[in-house]
């Protein structure tokens, strides 16, 4: 059975996408389990160096007496109902199992955004009506590191502790397991629409090939542009150095100037591959499985010989947030693998629950056996991490990658 068609964004989700041309790193539908993921030595694991903080505030927990949670997550993140768009099955399953009722918003689109919007308030020790935010292996660790998010109890999270893959355990900016779980993992690669010439192997046809002039995209995610650049030129992202992001930008700076690049994207360069407006691109490939689920697609995800950007997207307690035990309980329903299954048959990502794949055969058997949804192990192999970087590293190497953008 091919998986039906993703029904339509929400409006409001769709107006703060158009608004910010920036948008969640949407990734592939399923699950990496067993042993395949082992053989990959950690590749999901983002690197990170700072230890907790112990946070200076932390909020009371009024969960005995207030059955809610508001949960902050990015669009197109989790299932949504084929009959009506504004139902998330899984959400309601969670409220009827356990009765706390969960304003579910879609209001992360870019992490220095989102960063950005609730710094001063969590600095202050403030509120920020959230109390689950889904932030990408950089920033969480960023966030963790500075204290802004409150430890769980994970006496209370037996699933999590369980089912979590092993190679997002212990990771070194949560060793202790307690703050950041996995939300979902992704692949950056390359999508083109089958009407070029020939098939894109390679980001170097990507970045010179005169038949795609003008007719490819890059992503705005520096770490995923830049990381795959310097894969090109035989560079690991995992222990870049300034040298070596400066030589990539330059690489990408030439292929801006001699129009080459047409421009950089969030989620928005789906519909300009799939009309063919675009040629080709670097993309997230679980948009591309969702497009390739279209009738009529011709558009496909390829893995570059020179390897993939690979990463997970943290769910984390705001230090200040206020039904702490209500979030543990959700985090807890995440990690049954029937649930995860549910949730990774329906948004295209790669799920971090060990015994999701064997759930999915009730679900959907040719998911369960979908390469780009439980890639093997030689995909893995190629998938690499883009090191993390200090607050000051961070500035720097946005400022430059936003002078190539032209923003």
């Amino acid at each position: 059975m091919r998986n039906p068609p993703r029904p339509p964004l929400s409006p409001e989700a769709r107006a703060v996408i158009n608004a910010t041309g920036l948008s969640r790193r949407t990734v592939m539908r399923g699950l990496l389990a067993g042993g395949a993921i082992v053989a990959t030595g950690g590749a999901l694991a983002a690197c990170g160096t700072k230890p907790a903080k112990k946070p200076a505030c932390i909020g009371t927990d009024v969960s005995a007496t207030e059955k809610k949670i508001n949960f902050s997550n990015w669009p197109l993140y989790i299932d949504v109902d084929e009959k009506d768009d504004k139902k998330r099955p899984s959400l309601d399953g969670f409220t009827t199992k356990t009765q706390i009722a969960v304003t579910y918003t879609e209001d992360i689109n870019d992490n220095n955004e989102f960063f950005g919007k609730v710094r001063n308030q969590l600095q202050g020790c403030q509120s920020i009506d959230r109390d689950l935010m889904v932030l990408t292996d950089w920033m969480a660790s960023r966030v963790v590191a500075l204290g802004w998010a409150q430890p769980f109890d994970t006496a209370k999270t037996p699933n999590y502790t369980k089912n979590v893959l092993s190679t997002l355990r212990n990771r070194p900016w949560d060793k202790d397991m307690n703050h950041a779980v996995p939300w979902q993992s992704g692949l950056t690669g390359i999508a083109y629409n089958g009407k070029v010439a020939k098939e894109i192997r390679t980001i170097d046809e990507l970045l010179t090939r005169p038949d795609l002039k003008g007719k490819v995209a890059v992503l705005a995610e520096m770490r995923d542009t830049v990381g795959l650049v310097l894969l090109s030129m035989g560079k690991d992202p995992a222990a870049v150095s300034d040298a070596d992001y400066d030589a990539a930008l330059e690489k990408l700076k030439k292929a801006v100037a001699s129009g080459q690049i047409r421009k950089f994207t969030g989620n928005d360069y789906k519909e300009d591959l799939a009309k063919g407006d675009l040629a080709a691109c670097m993309a997230w490939s679980g948009d591309i499985i969702q497009l390739a689920a279209e009738e009529g697609s011709q558009v496909k995800f390829v893995t570059p010989e020179e390897g993939l950007i690979i990463w997970s997207d943290n769910m984390l307690i705001p230090a200040p947030a206020t039904h702490k035990a209500n979030a543990e309980q959700l985090i807890d329903y995440y990690y049954d693998p029937a649930v995860a299954a549910q949730v990774a048959a329906s948004v295209n990502y790669i799920c971090p629950v060990q015994g999701a794949q064997d759930a999915m055969q009730k679900i959907d058997p040719d998911l369960a056996t979908n390469p780009l949804i439980f890639p093997d192990a030689a995909t893995l192999a190629k998938a690499h991490d883009f090191r993390a970087l200090t607050e000051e590293e961070d500035r720097k190497y946005a400022a430059k990658f936003e002078s190539v953008r032209g923003a």
